[in-house]
């Protein structure tokens, strides 16, 4: 038998498997270089306590092979998988004594089994990717307020300094009517900005008042308005303080 099995190489190549309750589970076990006669059979456990998972003769409901009829492949699937099938699986290869008894040649370095629970990673990484958006979506939040704060702060202090220094600029301000009897007043972000600019330059000529005549001109009459020309513009005038 010894003879007979020089040349014969099993490989089991899988150190450890973890598997989910209820999922299939796939043991790999090739063989090489023939081999005399003798069953191979895949054992839970070595020694005296060890529990037949598989051979070829015999009824194993939930263990099949994965390559039937094969002289090489002894892989087997375990369905439906339990937490008692947790354990070491040994792929083992017996040959027939002179006495007619099966003796080990050959077995694998063994394959240890381990259960995990079914819902545990994709929860904790659904969990995960649900705390990122709302991190994410919270900081785009706080960043949109914080400017719109600011936005705010800078039209306010221009207009506080202001009327504090009683300064005030000639602007060219837009009146687009709706009708005739209502203006409306553009006040863009750009104006207020232009005007906080202007503000530090004229802060210098504290001789001179500034006025802005805020009040609609005349109503153009429809037949003479063109299509370009929907706003009337504001004059305003400059003069120096007594």
């Amino acid at each position: 038998g010894a003879q007979a099995g020089r040349g014969f190489e099993l490989q089991q190549p899988q150190d450890k498997v973890w598997v989910a309750a209820g999922e299939t589970l796939i043991l790999t076990c090739t063989m090489s270089g023939g081999g005399p006669p003798g069953a191979v059979r895949w054992l839970k456990g070595l020694g005296s306590g060890n529990k037949t998972v598989y051979e070829q003769k015999g009824s194993f409901p939930r263990v099949t092979r994965v390559v039937s009829e094969s002289d090489t492949d002894f892989s087997i699937h375990i369905r439906d998988v339990r937490a008692e099938d947790a354990g070491t699986y040994y792929c083992v290869k017996f040959s027939k004594s002179l006495l007619g008894d099966d003796e080990v040649l050959q077995h694998g370095r063994g394959t240890v089994v381990s259960l995990h629970e079914t819902a545990l990673v994709p929860s904790m990484v659904a969990a995960a990717v649900v705390l990122c958006f709302l991190l994410l979506l919270s900081f785009f939040i706080a960043l949109c307020m914080y400017r719109r704060k600011r936005r705010g702060e800078v039209g306010s202090q221009c207009l506080a300094r202001l009327a504090a220094t009683g300064s005030f600029l000639p602007i060219p301000l837009r009146c687009c009517a709706g009708t005739s009897g209502t203006p409306r007043f553009d006040f863009s972000c750009d104006s207020i900005h232009h005007l906080c600019a202007l503000l530090q330059q004229s802060s210098r000529e504290d001789n001179d008042i500034h006025y802005a005549d805020l009040q609609p001109l005349p109503v153009a009459p429809q037949h003479s308005r063109s299509p370009s020309a929907a706003c009337s513009e504001y004059a305003s005038i400059r003069v120096a303080a007594q």
